[in-house]
């Protein structure tokens, strides 16, 4: 079983920055891979970034690519969302998820663990 543990959502104004936390416990030897997803009202959820723990390319959505960066410190089971340049449109839930494959990581069902998600709200 492996638990993941969200941090540092909140109110920012647009063009704001902001970073979110994901801590990783239990078996993490056996994820893979990492990564974010977000949902807004009335929308499907949808995929942000991934990364392999083993390091490699990070992936990216095309509407957050050039302004969010994904990175990993492997030593402290931690993942983090560098979110810059943020707009309204990026308001959302975000969901930090883990992942035993490494491809197919923008798809939701390719992750077995979810957090418990955090608001993000940019306001205009």
């Amino acid at each position: 079983q492996v638990q993941l543990v969200e941090s540092g959502g909140g109110l920012v104004q647009a063009g704001g920055s902001l970073r979110l936390s994901c801590a990783a416990s239990g078996r993490t030897f056996s994820v893979y891979s990492m990564g974010w997803f977000r949902q807004a009202p009335g929308k499907e959820r949808e995929f942000v970034t991934a990364i392999r723990w083993s390091g490699g390319s990070a992936f990216y959505a095309d509407s957050v690519k050039g302004r969010f960066t994904i990175s990993r410190d492997n030593a402290k089971n931690m993942v983090y969302l560098q979110m810059n340049s943020l707009k309204p449109e990026d308001t959302a839930v975000y969901y930090c998820a883990a992942s035993t494959s490494i491809s197919g990581l923008t798809e939701h069902t390719r992750y077995s663990y979810w957090g418990q998600g955090t608001q993000v709200t940019v306001s205009s």
